[in-house]
């Protein structure tokens, strides 16, 4: 369960050049590299953080925007209905008495 287990097909990578590690050739072990002047490390980041936000955006607005509707509707009944409630023509509607 190391690193070191033998594949029977390709071997067992044994390291970059120079490691002697093992006599035999080693097949099938590929490896690429690529210039450190022809690296892009934030191609397309910017035009790719527009689109999977609105990607995004748009899979949830369904399940975080109802819930948030109805609470500000029932916030505004609640808050319109204790202006009311706390006005002269609430307080004679109710019938209460100070």
């Amino acid at each position: 369960m190391g690193g070191n287990s033998v594949d029977p097909k390709h071997g067992a990578y044994l390291g970059g050049w120079g490691g002697l590690g093992c006599p035999t050739p080693q097949k099938g072990i590929v490896s690429y590299s690529l210039s450190a002047n022809r690296q892009r490390p934030l191609a397309g980041a910017f035009h790719a953080a527009i689109f999977n936000t609105w990607r995004r955006f748009r899979h949830q607005v369904l399940y975080v925007a109802p819930p948030f509707i109805i609470a500000y509707s029932l916030m505004n009944w609640a808050n319109e209905r204790n202006e009311y409630l706390n006005s002269k023509p609430g307080r004679l509607a109710e019938g209460s008495s100070e």
